[in-house]
Protein backbone atom coordinates (compact mmCIF):
# COMPACT_ATOMS: atom_id res chain seq x y z
CA UNK A 1 0.00 0.00 0.00
CA UNK A 2 1.52 3.45 -1.13
CA UNK A 3 2.30 5.90 1.46
CA UNK A 4 4.03 9.25 0.93
CA UNK A 5 6.18 10.49 3.49
CA UNK A 6 7.94 12.87 1.52
CA UNK A 7 5.47 13.99 -1.93
CA UNK A 8 7.70 17.37 -3.14
CA UNK A 9 10.95 19.02 -2.33
CA UNK A 10 10.78 22.08 -3.97
CA UNK A 11 13.50 25.33 -3.29
CA UNK A 12 12.01 27.83 -0.88
CA UNK A 13 14.57 30.89 -1.60
CA UNK A 14 17.62 32.23 -3.87
CA UNK A 15 21.13 30.45 -3.19
CA UNK A 16 23.45 33.15 -2.26
CA UNK A 17 25.32 34.21 -5.45
CA UNK A 18 28.21 33.27 -4.28
CA UNK A 19 27.81 29.50 -3.50
CA UNK A 20 28.58 26.48 -5.13
CA UNK A 21 25.64 24.98 -5.03
CA UNK A 22 24.89 27.03 -7.67
CA UNK A 23 26.76 24.87 -9.95
CA UNK A 24 25.82 21.77 -8.92
CA UNK A 25 23.46 20.17 -11.75
CA UNK A 26 20.71 18.69 -9.25
CA UNK A 27 20.30 21.58 -7.46
CA UNK A 28 20.06 24.06 -10.48
CA UNK A 29 17.31 21.57 -11.82
CA UNK A 30 15.58 21.49 -8.94
CA UNK A 31 15.16 25.12 -8.81
CA UNK A 32 14.06 25.51 -12.90
CA UNK A 33 11.77 22.56 -12.77
CA UNK A 34 9.63 23.83 -9.86
CA UNK A 35 10.63 21.15 -7.85
CA UNK A 36 10.65 17.22 -7.94
CA UNK A 37 7.90 15.35 -7.46
CA UNK A 38 8.00 11.79 -5.39
CA UNK A 39 4.90 9.84 -6.53
CA UNK A 40 6.35 6.67 -6.17
CA UNK A 41 6.84 4.00 -3.22
CA UNK A 42 10.85 4.01 -4.41
CA UNK A 43 12.53 6.74 -6.25
CA UNK A 44 15.62 6.77 -7.72
CA UNK A 45 18.43 10.11 -8.21
CA UNK A 46 21.09 8.95 -10.80
CA UNK A 47 23.42 10.09 -12.94
CA UNK A 48 27.14 10.92 -13.62
CA UNK A 49 29.53 11.20 -10.77
CA UNK A 50 29.29 15.01 -9.68
CA UNK A 51 25.81 15.97 -10.36
CA UNK A 52 24.49 16.24 -7.27
CA UNK A 53 22.40 12.97 -6.21
CA UNK A 54 23.88 12.48 -3.05
CA UNK A 55 24.12 16.18 -1.89
CA UNK A 56 19.78 16.41 -3.03
CA UNK A 57 19.66 13.15 -0.90
CA UNK A 58 21.38 14.35 1.85
CA UNK A 59 19.42 17.61 1.58
CA UNK A 60 16.59 15.78 1.41
CA UNK A 61 17.25 13.91 4.80
CA UNK A 62 18.62 16.82 7.09
CA UNK A 63 15.04 18.69 6.70
CA UNK A 64 13.25 15.86 7.63
CA UNK A 65 15.75 15.67 10.66
CA UNK A 66 17.80 12.85 10.27
CA UNK A 67 21.90 13.11 11.15
CA UNK A 68 23.51 14.70 8.36
CA UNK A 69 26.50 11.73 8.21
CA UNK A 70 23.64 9.34 8.96
CA UNK A 71 21.70 6.81 11.24
CA UNK A 72 18.14 7.47 12.77
CA UNK A 73 16.76 10.54 13.66
CA UNK A 74 17.87 10.07 16.80
CA UNK A 75 21.37 9.72 15.86
CA UNK A 76 23.18 13.00 17.14
CA UNK A 77 26.85 12.61 16.10
CA UNK A 78 29.61 14.29 13.70
CA UNK A 79 33.09 13.36 13.02
CA UNK A 80 33.65 16.46 10.70
CA UNK A 81 30.95 19.49 9.37
CA UNK A 82 30.94 18.80 5.78
CA UNK A 83 27.51 18.38 4.91
CA UNK A 84 26.07 21.51 2.06
CA UNK A 85 23.85 24.27 3.24
CA UNK A 86 21.19 22.94 0.91
CA UNK A 87 18.71 21.89 3.50
CA UNK A 88 18.36 25.28 4.83
CA UNK A 89 16.83 26.70 1.31
CA UNK A 90 14.78 23.04 0.84
CA UNK A 91 10.81 23.33 1.50
CA UNK A 92 10.09 19.32 1.97
CA UNK A 93 5.97 19.14 1.11
CA UNK A 94 4.58 16.40 3.62
CA UNK A 95 1.60 13.79 3.20
CA UNK A 96 2.34 11.90 6.28
CA UNK A 97 4.64 11.34 8.83
CA UNK A 98 6.77 8.22 9.26
CA UNK A 99 7.28 6.13 12.64
CA UNK A 100 10.69 4.95 11.53
CA UNK A 101 13.33 6.05 9.25
CA UNK A 102 16.78 5.71 8.85
CA UNK A 103 19.88 7.78 6.58
CA UNK A 104 22.14 5.67 5.33
CA UNK A 105 25.25 6.85 3.74
CA UNK A 106 28.03 4.56 2.08
CA UNK A 107 30.84 7.09 3.03
CA UNK A 108 30.02 7.48 6.68
CA UNK A 109 28.47 4.31 7.64
CA UNK A 110 32.02 3.79 9.69
CA UNK A 111 31.00 6.56 11.51
CA UNK A 112 27.43 5.15 11.98
CA UNK A 113 28.54 1.86 13.14
CA UNK A 114 31.10 3.87 16.05
CA UNK A 115 27.97 5.81 17.36
CA UNK A 116 26.03 2.33 17.09
CA UNK A 117 29.09 0.46 19.45
CA UNK A 118 28.88 3.45 21.75
CA UNK A 119 25.32 3.06 22.17
CA UNK A 120 25.10 -0.43 22.87
CA UNK A 121 28.38 -0.11 25.36
CA UNK A 122 27.05 3.05 27.34
CA UNK A 123 23.52 2.88 28.81
CA UNK A 124 21.64 0.45 28.17
CA UNK A 125 21.54 -2.00 31.25
CA UNK A 126 25.00 -3.79 30.91
CA UNK A 127 26.35 -6.14 28.21
CA UNK A 128 22.73 -8.21 28.55
CA UNK A 129 21.24 -4.63 27.32
CA UNK A 130 23.35 -4.11 25.01
CA UNK A 131 23.51 -7.47 23.53
CA UNK A 132 19.68 -7.21 23.52
CA UNK A 133 19.54 -4.14 21.25
CA UNK A 134 22.08 -5.47 19.21
CA UNK A 135 20.26 -8.56 18.51
CA UNK A 136 16.92 -6.75 17.96
CA UNK A 137 18.57 -4.01 15.65
CA UNK A 138 21.55 -5.13 14.11
CA UNK A 139 21.76 -8.82 13.60
CA UNK A 140 23.09 -9.97 16.94
CA UNK A 141 26.74 -7.86 16.33
CA UNK A 142 28.18 -4.73 16.44
CA UNK A 143 28.67 -3.68 12.53
CA UNK A 144 32.03 -3.41 13.34
CA UNK A 145 32.15 -7.03 13.98
CA UNK A 146 30.50 -7.76 10.53
CA UNK A 147 31.44 -7.21 6.84
CA UNK A 148 30.59 -4.10 5.44
CA UNK A 149 28.35 -5.52 3.68
CA UNK A 150 26.64 -8.23 5.74
CA UNK A 151 26.37 -4.86 8.43
CA UNK A 152 24.28 -3.09 6.20
CA UNK A 153 22.24 -6.19 5.53
CA UNK A 154 21.75 -7.09 8.80
CA UNK A 155 20.82 -3.17 9.49
CA UNK A 156 18.08 -3.25 6.71
CA UNK A 157 16.49 -6.93 7.84
CA UNK A 158 16.55 -6.17 11.95
CA UNK A 159 16.65 -2.26 12.05
CA UNK A 160 13.86 -1.11 9.40
CA UNK A 161 10.60 -2.11 10.21
CA UNK A 162 8.00 -0.35 8.09
CA UNK A 163 5.87 2.29 7.95
CA UNK A 164 9.29 4.22 7.74
CA UNK A 165 11.11 6.74 5.15
CA UNK A 166 14.62 5.40 4.03
CA UNK A 167 17.33 7.70 2.51
CA UNK A 168 20.43 5.10 0.87
CA UNK A 169 23.25 6.89 -0.72
CA UNK A 170 24.77 4.67 -2.96
CA UNK A 171 23.77 1.17 -1.35
CA UNK A 172 25.51 -0.69 -3.84
CA UNK A 173 28.92 0.55 -2.25
CA UNK A 174 28.61 -2.09 0.46
CA UNK A 175 26.80 -4.50 -2.09
CA UNK A 176 27.96 -7.53 -4.51
CA UNK A 177 25.36 -8.58 -6.85
CA UNK A 178 23.55 -10.85 -5.21
CA UNK A 179 23.32 -9.10 -1.99
CA UNK A 180 21.80 -6.36 -4.21
CA UNK A 181 19.18 -8.35 -5.19
CA UNK A 182 18.80 -9.45 -1.49
CA UNK A 183 18.46 -5.64 -0.89
CA UNK A 184 15.50 -5.58 -3.54
CA UNK A 185 13.40 -8.40 -1.84
CA UNK A 186 13.81 -6.50 1.59
CA UNK A 187 13.24 -3.34 -0.31
CA UNK A 188 10.00 -5.02 -1.56
CA UNK A 189 8.98 -6.01 2.16
CA UNK A 190 8.86 -3.01 3.76
CA UNK A 191 7.21 -0.87 0.64
CA UNK A 192 4.36 -3.32 1.95
CA UNK A 193 4.40 -1.91 4.93
CA UNK A 194 3.74 1.08 3.85
CA UNK A 195 7.47 2.60 3.47
CA UNK A 196 9.13 5.02 1.37
CA UNK A 197 12.69 4.55 -0.25
CA UNK A 198 14.90 7.78 -1.61
CA UNK A 199 18.15 6.46 -3.15
CA UNK A 200 20.91 7.91 -4.89
CA UNK A 201 22.48 4.63 -6.85
CA UNK A 202 24.29 3.51 -10.06
CA UNK A 203 23.56 0.35 -9.53
CA UNK A 204 21.27 -0.79 -12.88
CA UNK A 205 20.56 -3.72 -10.31
CA UNK A 206 18.63 -1.61 -7.73
CA UNK A 207 16.99 0.48 -10.39
CA UNK A 208 15.13 -2.13 -11.78
CA UNK A 209 12.79 -2.16 -8.75
CA UNK A 210 9.19 -2.57 -10.49
CA UNK A 211 7.17 0.97 -10.90
CA UNK A 212 10.34 2.94 -9.31
CA UNK A 213 10.48 6.43 -10.38
CA UNK A 214 14.08 7.04 -11.93
CA UNK A 215 15.17 11.03 -12.03
CA UNK A 216 18.37 11.08 -14.14
CA UNK A 217 20.13 14.45 -13.51
CA UNK A 218 22.65 15.63 -16.37
CA UNK A 219 23.98 18.73 -16.54
CA UNK A 220 21.41 19.85 -19.20
CA UNK A 221 18.51 18.83 -16.95
CA UNK A 222 16.50 16.35 -14.66
CA UNK A 223 13.90 14.14 -16.31
CA UNK A 224 11.92 11.29 -15.50
CA UNK A 225 13.38 7.90 -17.62
CA UNK A 226 12.05 4.58 -17.69
CA UNK A 227 14.42 2.16 -16.61
CA UNK A 228 16.13 0.84 -20.18
CA UNK A 229 16.54 4.09 -20.97
CA UNK A 230 19.16 5.11 -18.25
CA UNK A 231 22.73 5.65 -19.62
CA UNK A 232 23.57 2.83 -16.65
CA UNK A 233 21.48 0.34 -18.12
CA UNK A 234 22.44 0.67 -21.66
CA UNK A 235 26.29 1.09 -20.83
CA UNK A 236 26.08 -1.65 -18.33
CA UNK A 237 24.16 -4.25 -21.29
CA UNK A 238 26.85 -3.19 -24.12
CA UNK A 239 29.71 -3.91 -21.87
CA UNK A 240 28.11 -7.28 -20.73
CA UNK A 241 26.75 -8.15 -24.84
CA UNK A 242 30.11 -7.44 -25.63
CA UNK A 243 33.07 -7.00 -23.18
CA UNK A 244 36.18 -7.72 -25.42
CA UNK A 245 34.36 -5.23 -28.40
CA UNK A 246 33.75 -2.53 -25.60
CA UNK A 247 37.58 -2.90 -24.00
CA UNK A 248 39.45 -3.04 -27.53
CA UNK A 249 37.56 -0.06 -27.90
CA UNK A 250 38.31 1.74 -24.84
CA UNK A 251 41.83 0.64 -25.45
CA UNK A 252 42.48 2.05 -29.07
CA UNK A 253 42.80 -1.32 -30.20
CA UNK A 254 41.92 -2.94 -33.99
CA UNK A 255 39.37 -5.48 -33.71
CA UNK A 256 40.91 -8.93 -35.42
CA UNK A 257 39.07 -10.32 -38.17
CA UNK A 258 36.90 -13.03 -37.61
CA UNK A 259 36.29 -12.04 -33.67
CA UNK A 260 33.09 -11.67 -32.16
Amino acid sequence: MERKYIRRMVLNGELPADSYLRDVPAVRCLGEAGGLEFDRDVTFLVGENGTGKSTLLEAAAVAMGFNAEGGGRNFRFSTRDTHSPLADYLTVVRQAYPKDGFFLRAESFYNASSYIEDVAANGLGGAAGAAEFLQKSYGGASPHAQSHGESFLALVQNRFSGNGLYFLDEPEAALSPMRQLVLLGEMRRLVEKRSQFLIATHSPILMAYPGARIYEITPEGVRAVAYRETEHYAVTKAFLDAPERMLRTLFGEEEKSGEI
